[in-house]
């Protein structure tokens, strides 16, 4: 079986049934990740869209150790033995690091390795680019959605205003690979 395809029954294992509305972002998140993915790399392709499908497998309830689902998430993909890269990507999915940090989890994230790459910037851009619905929605509505349902000591939005930068910077990277990789074709 492919990673692609572990990856998407994983997801669905997973959240379909217990996160109904997290597994319709999840469907949405690697629907965007399959429609940009021509614009890497070959090889980036697959990684891409599997850590789409697996970005928010850590809100699973089996899963939950320590509330921080991209550490969660990607703690249990370590042990199924994905690829060291699928599960870095998820760990650090969306300025987890700033989260991390407000939860004193930053050492424990530290095991896995914030790549910075075109591959990782598209996985933010992606999931900030769709709604909890899975619809596509700008960047700047879903963090007016996001804090209209979260409090502001929250940290999660405690983080976004810690990360914003990053976040908008990765999302503009991967904008303009998106509009080169047009030009090219």
């Amino acid at each position: 079986m492919s990673l692609r395809t572990w990856a998407w029954f994983t997801a669905k294992r997973l959240l379909a049934d217990e996160l109904p509305r997290r597994w319709a972002h999840t469907q949405g998140v690697a629907r965007r990740a399959t429609e940009i993915a021509n614009a890497l790399p070959r090889e980036e392709r697959q990684i891409l869209v599997a850590a789409a499908w697996l970005h928010d497998i850590g809100y699973a309830e089996d899963l939950i150790d320590t509330g921080l689902h991209q550490l969660d998430g990607a703690r249990f993909l370590r042990r199924e033995g994905i690829p060291v890269r699928v599960c870095a990507l998820v760990a650090h999915n969306s300025g987890a690091a700033s989260i991390a940090r407000l939860l004193n989890l930053s050492d424990a994230l530290a095991a896995f390795t914030d790549e910075r790459t075109p591959t990782r910037d598209a996985l933010w851009y992606c999931d900030v680019t769709t709604s909890p619905d899975g619809l596509p929605i700008s960047y700047e509505e879903r963090f007016t959605e996001l804090r209209s349902r979260r409090e502001p000591e929250d940290p999660v939005i405690r983080a976004l205003d810690l990360s914003e930068g990053e976040r908008a910077a990765a999302v503009s990277r991967t904008e303009e690979l998106l509009a080169t990789a047009l030009i090219r074709r």
